[in-house]
Order: C-alpha cells, then sequence, then structure tokens
C-alpha cells in the first residue's frame, strides 16, 4: 500500500515551530481556511484541540484518497460527545468511546480502545489492526527530553519496522519530528500514557 499521509493539527505545517515556541500565534496562520473552519474563530479555538482529528483525517486519506478538513471531522464528531464543554468552557477530548462509535457509524472503521499497554506490546498490536492512535506527551517531539508526564496528545502509529515504531506526529515542529517519526519502544514509552484506539 502507499504510505500514509501526514496531516498536521495547524493549517500551516511550516509554522508548528512558531507556534510552539510562541514566537507566532494561531491568529498569524494564514491558512486557517484550509481546516474547514467557517470563521477564524472557530480555528482560534479548535486548532489545539485536533490531534485526534488530524489521526483520523490521516487515516481516511490512506484508505480513500480524499478526507474532509480537520474542523469538519470535529463538527461531525460533537453529536456523538467526541468532544465536550468542561464547566469552565473548555473544550475536553478526544473522549475515546465516542470517538470510536463516531468513526465506525460515519466512516465504516472498525475501532477499539485499548488501556494498560505498554510500548513493548504496540508492534504486536499493530499486525492485528491497520493504525493505531496513541496517547503521548506532546514533548515526544524532543525524544531526549524526559516528559513532565505522559498522555495528552495523540499521534498515529503506522508500521513497526524491526520492532520500532514508527509515527506521524500531528504537532511536531518540523520535518523530521512530523513524518515517519521511528524510535525505540524504550524512549516511545517514556511518553506513552498506555491508552491507545486501534483502528482497521
Amino acid at each position: 500500500m502507499c504510505a500514509v499521509p501526514y496531516c498536521c493539527q495547524w493549517a500551516t505545517p511550516e509554522l508548528a515551530a512558531d507556534l510552539i515556541a510562541g514566537r507566532a500565534t494561531l491568529a498569524d496562520d494564514p491558512n486557517w481556511a484550509a481546516s474547514g473552519a467557517l470563521e477564524q474563530a472557530e480555528y482560534l479555538e479548535w486548532a489545539n484541540h485536533v490531534c485526534g482529528m488530524a489521526c483520523l483525517r490521516m487515516i481516511l486519506l490512506h484508505r480513500d484518497g480524499s478526507a474532509p478538513p480537520l474542523l469538519a471531522l470535529a463538527r461531525r464528531s460533537l453529536s456523538y460527545g467526541a468532544y465536550v464543554r468542561q464547566d469552565d468552557e473548555r473544550i475536553k477530548g478526544l473522549v475515546y468511546a465516542p470517538f470510536v462509535r463516531y468513526v465506525g457509524e460515519q466512516f465504516a472503521l472498525q475501532a477499539a480502545v485499548q488501556v494498560d499497554m505498554t510500548a513493548e506490546q504496540l508492534p504486536a498490536l499493530l499486525t492485528e489492526w491497520h493504525y493505531i492512535i496513541a496517547s503521548v506527551h506532546p514533548s515526544i517531539r524532543q525524544p531526549l527530553q524526559t516528559p513532565p508526564q505522559r498522555g495528552g496528545h495523540l499521534v498515529l502509529i503506522t508500521a513497526a519496522p524491526a520492532g520500532q515504531l514508527q509515527f506521524h506526529n500531528p504537532s511536531g515542529d518540523r520535518p523530521e519530528t512530523q513524518e515517519n517519526v521511528t524510535v525505540s519502544p524504550e524512549t516511545f514509552g517514556r511518553f506513552f500514557a498506555g491508552r491507545v484506539i486501534t483502528v482497521k
């Protein structure tokens, strides 16, 4: 099969490093409309929360050759409860079980939530499923770091060459931390929260 296409959670992948470092804000993104946002305010509210939708979009692009924009995917998921508003109006999500229902009903994808996983188990899991959406700390873009905690961000594992883990990171800050990032299970495990959504 062809390689899994890459999708950044921000409309301008080249702006990622500046956004992460605080040298730019989402309001500086000239391509915000490409996200599928109906207006810039919607992009400003959602762009930092759609790593899971970026993973879904990559899967759909790989399977179908086309996919709805990120914010269109996010809006369609709301009736399933894949994202919820907290009391202070902040967005909470991705919520896994509703997401599984969403992708099953809307896109005929078979998906399941798996918990208490170790990074060492993921290569074998990938032989049963086509894709793994994994919860990691966003600082995985700097794999030599020790993260303050595990989880909080989603990446798409697409392959396990020679027992390594290869993934696309929707919030990578440069090409080598965005597409086809390859690390050992040991390194991945330092960032990994033990929770995944398997998809086929």
